[in-house]
């Protein structure tokens, strides 16, 4: 990249306690987080819209996300009116984060259909064309799309930012990677891996990254990438256990699992060089932490700030 990206860092919570979500939202403002996320799953979780109107109320300038909405849960039109609305009622603090939809356990239990992958990714295409047009113009909308048609449409409210709120797309093959480069200001590098027997082996991380970059072409110098941090350790002492644990669950090596953007390991001296290289060498900027280990990072996130 030409330019080193300033660092964010972000706290993903899952709960049902209004209570534990707005102590979250308090907490990680004030411990410098950048952003509190939002997932966005049919399982024992608050719905991610409200909850981040709830988080804009008890906190004043912690940004808020969704990480990442299903996009076949809602509607475009009806998505890109919650999301102008959030950022009104946020006083221009939200940024959306959007995907193609990737837990089949959630399309299973609500009898939505589960498209093939270039069915889903061609649909979220559409989808994003009609949300970024709504959020960033204040003229009628008309569309004609395979997926989705739009008739003359007034993009109200409008939201705060201008001129739109930011844009995540997420995924982890190249199609949706692709999309992802071309279309938004984040792009999310899903480290999941889905893979069933006799099926082949993930692409690397590196391989992800060049997709983007290839398909961003003169925009990638521009993008900011995300990486969701899924094992960390601020200590000098790593839990062996957990390292193996992970090894075992995900079915990777002990290398692998450690070689991972999705590790952070360490001392807050090692975890700093760390993230320093993976900028230089990928150009990952962002990394957003589980909730539980949001006091323990704090103190890499601090020492960041100033890199």
């Amino acid at each position: 990249m030409s330019a080193s990206r300033p660092f964010r860092f972000g706290v993903n919570s899952v709960t049902t306690s209004r209570a534990d979500w707005e102590d979250t939202a308090r907490k990680a403002e004030a411990l410098g987080y950048d952003t509190l996320i939002a997932q966005d799953h049919f399982g024992n979780q608050l719905a991610p819209v409200p909850s981040l109107v709830a988080a804009a109320t008890v906190t004043s300038h912690l940004r808020l996300a969704t990480l990442v909405l299903d996009n076949d849960f809602r509607h475009p039109a009806l998505l890109a009116k919650e999301a102008a609305t959030l950022d009104v009622l946020s006083e221009g603090r939200f940024e959306l984060g959007l995907g193609a939809g990737w837990l089949q356990a959630d399309y299973t239990k609500t009898g939505l259909p589960f498209d093939s992958p270039a069915v889903r990714v061609a649909r979220l295409s559409e989808a994003v064309q009609i949300i970024v047009s709504l959020l960033s113009s204040a003229d009628p909308l008309n569309f004609k799309g395979v997926h989705y048609q739009i008739d003359n449409l007034e993009p109200l409210p409008r939201p705060v930012q201008r001129p739109r709120p930011p844009l995540m797309l997420g995924g982890r093959q190249r199609r949706m990677l692709g999309v992802a480069a071309r279309q938004a200001d984040t792009v999310g590098l899903s480290l999941l891996d889905p893979r069933g027997p006799g099926l082949p082996s993930p692409p690397s991380f590196a391989q992800k990254v060049a997709w983007v970059r290839e398909a961003a072409r003169d925009r990638f110098d521009h993008l900011e990438l995300h990486v969701n941090a899924s094992l960390v350790q601020v200590t000098d002492h790593p839990s062996d256990a957990e390292i193996e644990r992970v090894a075992t669950r995900t079915g990777q090596t002990r290398a692998q699992v450690l070689a991972s953007p999705g590790t952070l390991i360490g001392s807050v001296d090692t975890i700093e060089e760390t993230l320093l290289a993976r900028r230089e060498e990928f150009g990952v900027s962002y990394y957003v932490v589980q909730g539980r280990v949001m006091d323990d990072f704090a103190r890499v996130v601090a020492r960041m700030k100033e890199r």
